[in-house]
């Protein structure tokens, strides 16, 4: 009957409505709309060519203005911070939850990237209703799949985030009508979406990524463009997320094949000088407050108040029992904080920041993708699937980089642990290493082992509903469809 009561309250609320503003101001729960205004998403405004070019830079731009937040700082810290890799740092109570495993479904952060990420699937879902309506001349067909190759990335990119945060999630691939009074009833279901299963999303991830594989440009102006390397990368982690080794092969094959290259010094892919280099395969960049700058730089290094991401005592005793300096320094900054705050990890003397976004201005790029990942995951599939020797040499080529000595693992086993433990020297303080713990199904032993500084257990008693996130308690009160996850 809830679901019956609240059309009713709708109809009614609308009867109110003169005639000829018979528009509903209503925001669909699950899917964010573009404008917010009751009008549907941005397809409307999709016409010609320099429109449908418009709606695609304005879903790039999401990337760093009205998703910013998680993009440039929430992504980092549900990656690294419920990972073994840092504390949440700073002051906020939320962050807290979500690094200590005491998350409420009513927690903020949770809400919020559940917010950012449908409200960039729903751009991306306007282009690839509309784009290919345009009849203007001066958009030809190849530019048209392009541009739906590229929203159809971002969609899947979006909806792959989702998936691995929330587990089972409404799966909207259609824009929104305008919504009135007299087909509210007709749409409720769009409006108040029930979630698919994790299944049913990933097989709508792959199906966008392939059919983006070959419609997206070659090459961009720079490595934000989504190009094949883009979408293969994606790919590959999408398959090593669902243990389809010869997928992950195949696409990592594709990537290393395009051209790709280590930088020789681990340093220049954060020293700024170097952005959009031949080891980015997908970057974000960034120029200006005005388009969107990024803030995130400040938020995690810094001695001027308490940062977020905090590197943890397990992390660099990571680095220190592989003497690992190079990558050490360049990822782990300490500063003597003493009289600026307290803390309950650190002594304040020499308290350590993530080091890899550091410029503290608009500029810095945020590299989202690059060669040495897309190495160790082939590494990974090719040990997977029994060629040591070849996943070794992957592996090595990162580590000679690093100027470490060479892996000499003699058993798959081994040899997985070993790669492992690679990726997280490697992409630390990137959005990796809580992901790449929960795919390999490593997430509950690693944590449980994780110490403080003292050697003493941090007891996270971290099980297996806890590896998702709730359902944000907002969603759920406005959408009777939708369930909340086991243990919430």
């Amino acid at each position: 009957m809830k679901k019956l009561s609240y059309i009713a309250i709708l109809l009614g609320s609308a009867a109110l409505l003169p005639s000829c503003q018979d528009q509903l101001d209503l925001q669909p729960i699950s899917q964010t709309v573009v404008g917010g205004d009751g009008t549907g998403t941005a397809g409307s405004s999709i016409t010609n060519a320099a429109t449908a070019e418009a709606a695609l830079a304005g879903c790039y731009s999401i990337f760093k203005t009205s998703s910013a937040e998680y993009y440039v700082m929430d992504n980092y810290i549900m990656a690294d911070g419920r990972s073994d890799n840092s504390y949440a740092g700073a002051d906020n109570a939320a962050w807290f939850e979500v690094d200590e495993f005491r998350i409420l479904s009513t927690n903020a952060v949770a809400a919020r990237d559940w917010r950012y990420l449908y409200n960039h699937i729903a751009s991306a879902n306007s282009i690839i209703a509309n784009v290919p309506k345009v009849t203007d001349a001066s958009l030809s067909a190849d530019r048209k799949a392009q541009i739906v190759g590229e929203a159809k990335f971002i969609r899947a990119r979006a909806y792959f985030d989702l998936v691995r945060l929330y587990g089972d999630i409404p799966l909207v691939v259609d824009e929104l009508p305008t919504i009135t009074s007299s087909n509210v009833a007709e749409i409720y279901g769009q409006l108040y979406p029930a979630s698919s299963t994790a299944a049913a999303v990933y097989t709508q991830i792959i199906k966008d990524l392939d059919e983006a594989a070959v419609a997206v440009p070659k090459t961009g102006p720079d490595k934000m463009t989504v190009t094949p390397g883009a979408v293969y990368t994606l790919l590959a982690k999408v398959h090593a997320t669902n243990k389809d080794w010869e997928k992950v092969k195949a696409n990592t094959e594709k990537v290393i094949g395009l051209g790709y290259s280590l930088l020789p010094n681990f340093e220049e892919l954060w020293d700024g000088k170097h952005e959009n280099s031949a080891e980015a395969i997908f970057e974000l960049n960034f120029t200006d407050w005005a388009t969107g700058g990024n803030w995130g730089t400040g938020m995690f290094y810094g001695t001027d108040w308490k940062k977020f991401n905090t590197p943890s005592n397990d992390l660099v005793k990571a680095y220190d029992d592989e003497k690992d300096v190079v990558r050490k320094a360049s990822t782990i900054f300490t500063a003597d904080v003493t009289g600026k705050w307290s803390d309950k990890y650190w002594a304040l003397t020499k308290f350590p920041f993530a080091y890899k976004m550091r410029n503290g201005d608009a500029s810095q790029n945020i590299i989202m993708y690059r060669l040495a990942d897309v190495l160790l995951l082939r590494a990974e599939a090719l040990n997977e699937t029994g060629d040591l020797a070849g996943a070794k040499t992957l592996l090595n080529q990162v580590r000679t980089r690093a100027k470490l000595a060479a892996n000499t693992s003699a058993d798959q086993g081994s040899l997985r642990l070993a790669i492992e433990r690679e990726r997280r020297l490697e992409l630390a303080f990137e959005g990796q290493r809580w992901y790449d713990l929960v795919r390999t199904g490593r997430a509950i032993p690693v944590m449980e082992a994780v110490k403080d500084g003292n050697g003493n257990s941090l007891n996270y008693s971290l099980n297996e509903a806890k590896l998702l996130l709730p359902i944000p308690q907002g969603e759920i009160d406005k959408n009777e469809n939708l369930k909340q996850n086991l243990g919430y």
